[in-house]
């Protein structure tokens, strides 16, 4: 019997442990495990009695969930990243065949899995995560396409569903009002965050039809926008703050936004150019204040 090339080359020719790593991007765990983090410590009592679980919903958060929509992406991007950024591990070949598609189903699967282990509040999270993931990268829905749906889903997928979600697993019922307010504002935040992303790829976006926000309002355009919902989110939480009496905690965080628009006044003069370097100082300081204002929450609780 002759074997399909296709099947051949992926069964034959399995991808390297490294281009396996550099698929899932271990980068990008980083935030929705600290959100994860902030949640389970936002609701109050002694961590030390359940930190197995914590680091199991953190490994749950980055590694899986996280890891897993990094490989949809970029299976159903590398037509886009051949153009933008062909040393990816995809288009340049490091990942034969059709080995992507087939992590990001395994890894999807195995998510969901480990997630059944850690309770229905857990599992449930880990469903609309994954769904959102695929959702987000594949067709037919595709939210990528468009940067108003595509930012809005990783945003709340980032941030506020697992810091709802580690909320909700360690109490084991629904999250306070304060908690769910806090959460969503941090993923609405995280819109702008995700818009600074796409700025370093605006040539392959408009070639292909990717409708991110600096191909719809412009590169200064986008660049305030981003801009903007990061402060307005925080403003949010630094008012919420002050409402419930936790002034230190409220000043500590308006201290940190204040260095971020320093830093925005900067990154709006060249937005292209600077986009990466705001990311890296701008998003420090916005994650720094996600577990401030965790804490506030944790005295609020007690």
């Amino acid at each position: 019997m002759v074997q399909h090339p296709i099947a051949k080359q992926v069964f034959t020719t399995p991808p390297k442990p490294g281009a396996v790593l550099e698929l899932l991007k271990p980068i990008t765990w980083f935030p929705p495990m600290w959100a994860y983090a902030c949640g389970a410590i936002s609701v109050g009592g002694a961590v030390s009695d359940r930190w197995m679980y914590i680091a199991a919903g953190v490994v749950l958060a980055g590694p899986l969930v996280c890891g897993a929509s990094q490989a949809v992406n970029d299976w159903f991007d590398r037509h886009v990243d051949a153009i933008n950024e062909p040393d990816r591990v995809i288009p340049s070949g490091r990942m034969p065949g059709r080995w992507g598609l087939f992590i990001a189903i395994a890894t999807s699967l195995f998510s969901l899995i480990f997630a059944s282990f850690l309770g229905a509040w857990v599992l449930g999270a880990a469903i609309v995560g994954v769904a959102l993931a695929w959702a987000y990268s594949a067709p037919p829905l595709r939210l990528k396409m468009d940067g108003w749906w595509g930012n809005l889903a990783v945003g709340l997928s980032y941030e506020t569903l697992p810091w709802v979600t580690a909320a909700a697993a360690a109490i084991g019922a629904a999250p306070s009002p304060e908690i769910l307010a806090i959460a969503l504002l941090y993923g609405f935040g995280a819109h702008g965050i995700m818009t600074l992303n796409d700025f370093k790829a605006i040539e392959g976006d408009v070639q292909m039809g990717v409708r991110t926000l600096p191909v719809q309002l412009g590169i200064r355009g986008a660049a305030q926008f981003a801009c903007a919902v990061m402060v307005m989110a925080q403003l949010g939480v630094v008012a919420l703050l002050l409402q419930w009496g936790m002034n230190s905690h409220a000043l500590a965080v308006a201290g940190l936004l204040t260095i971020q628009a320093l830093c925005m006044m900067r990154f709006l003069r060249d937005p292209v150019r600077l986009a990466i370097w705001y990311s890296a100082i701008g998003v420090g300081l916005y994650v720094t204040g996600m577990m401030i204002t965790a804490f506030a929450l944790r005295a609020l609780a007690v």
